[in-house]
């Protein structure tokens, strides 16, 4: 036999089966400890519903308000965090060993860019024919990066040579 499925959001009216609850009226006072029936006639008597906010505390804490209001709030709560919330993403550097100085400026000026905004930078370096047999110098770059970076950002992962790119991840502080 199936489990009937659980309804999301708090216990209402007749779904409060303990015997006893602790009463805030519709006002926001608070009536004391009475029967869960004594409770739900006040509800009725205010044309309101009776919402179990605290479950868990004993004895259950039991507010009478509206619930299709209440439910309408909790999900603009819901929608506003969400809206707060940030993604960090991992934005991409290439460089290359033997880069020239004004185009390692430009990089760096975007880096800075993605760490102000909150972002990870993953600086990738690409090898590409003889320059396989010099990897000490995309290590020394990378190095450089590390050191022109300290002050806005981490390094999360260390630089290591994978194939024929290095890899180094930096995160802001």
């Amino acid at each position: 036999m199936q489990a009937p499925p659980s309804k999301e959001g708090p216990r209402i009216n007749d779904e409060i089966r303990v015997p006893r609850v602790l009463l805030i009226d519709e006002h926001g006072e608070k009536q004391g400890i009475m029967p869960t029936a004594s409770a739900l006639e006040a509800a009725e008597e205010a044309g309101l519903d009776l919402v179990e906010v605290s479950p868990n505390s004993d004895p259950p804490v039991c507010k009478i308000l509206d619930y299709g209001k209440y439910k309408f709030q909790e999900q603009k709560k819901k929608g506003e965090a969400r809206k707060r919330q940030k993604l960090v993403e991992i934005k991409e550097i290439k460089l290359r060993p033997n880069i020239d100085v004004h185009d390692y400026d430009v990089k760096a000026k975007a880096m800075h860019r993605f760490f102000e905004e909150g972002d990870k930078v993953k600086v990738t370096m690409r090898f590409r024919g003889g320059e396989m047999r010099h990897p000490e110098l995309g290590m020394k770059l990378l190095q450089q990066v590390k050191v022109d970076f300290e002050a806005v950002a981490k390094v999360e992962y260390e630089p290591r040579l994978e194939g024929r790119q290095m890899i180094m991840i930096l995160a802001p502080r």
